[in-house]
């Protein structure tokens, strides 16, 4: 057997295996997609051969939105989205920039805290960023829902290892130019990081519109959450309709396969940029 020939094989044996892979991952969503067509007792049925909805129909969809203001609960999840990463993009490629390429006392220890953050379950701080908000009298406003991503410690780890790829030649022909900290961070070592924010704002968005648990616990009016937590509030304690909740759920979708498909190179670039997975 040759060499080509084996390597065609290789190509072969791991494009089948990716296929096999892909295919089990986009099943929910085909699942999800075809649920929201069929009647309650399609859905509900325990004949594990009923897959496609026996008649086609729209019922679940307009119901869901006649009964769900949705252009109220995509402006609430697009606002949470840009502040999050507004916010979380301003605050972490700066204290990224101290932490990789400043001197001063305690680094290492604050850095560390850093680290340790991001070690630690996010549910453990729902109460004490509750009880901050609530202080603050915040509590069912969107600046609550944003109020845990301002700050982020990935974000700050991210923007640091990024900041350490860079020369220290770069900052000390700034020096001799006449440029101070400031404005060495702003125009000269900011603008090399653009991917790794690329990364840091997909991370965030993606994050954001998932985000369940806080939304729940800091907002009960239905005019200020985001979709996560209205869909949330569709499943029934002893039944729901299958049908409407997954017609809601691609609805929901949408916003996000929008994004995808207008940023689809940057968010691929993004991801391979930081080496990380959502």
């Amino acid at each position: 057997m040759t060499l080509t020939v084996k390597r065609k094989i290789q190509k072969l044996c791991i494009h089948f295996i990716l296929t096999i892979f892909s295919i089990i991952m986009i099943t929910p969503f085909v699942w999800m997609a075809l649920t929201a067509f069929k009647t309650v007792g399609e859905a509900t049925s325990v004949n594990p051969f009923v897959i496609f909805p026996g008649k086609w129909n729209l019922d679940a969809f307009q119901t869901v939105w006649n009964n769900m203001n949705f252009l109220v609960l995509y402006k609430n999840t697009l606002l949470l989205i840009f502040w999050r990463v507004l916010c979380a993009c301003l605050t972490a490629t700066m204290a990224g920039y101290a932490f990789a390429r400043l001197e001063f006392k305690g680094k290492n220890l604050m850095f560390s805290v850093v680290l340790f953050q991001m070690m630690i379950p996010s549910q453990i701080f729902i109460v004490p960023q509750y009880l901050m908000v609530s202080r603050l009298k915040m509590t069912n406003t969107i600046f609550s829902l944003v109020f845990p991503g301002i700050v982020t410690a990935f974000g700050t780890f991210l923007m640091k290892q990024a900041y350490m790829t860079l020369p220290k030649e770069l900052e000390e022909a700034a020096r001799l130019d006449g440029c101070n900290i400031f404005q060495t961070f702003l125009k000269i070592m900011m603008p090399l990081t653009r991917s790794s924010l690329v990364a840091l704002s997909i991370f965030t968005a993606v994050f954001a519109y998932k985000d369940l648990m806080w939304p729940l616990v800091v907002n009960m009016s239905a005019s200020k959450m985001p979709l996560s937590a209205a869909l949330a509030t569709m499943q029934g304690q002893y039944s729901s309709n299958y049908p409407q909740l997954m017609a809601a759920s691609l609805i929901a979708c949408i916003p996000m396969i929008i994004l995808y498909l207008i940023f689809q190179k940057q968010f691929i670039e993004g991801i391979a940029t930081s080496g990380g997975k959502l």
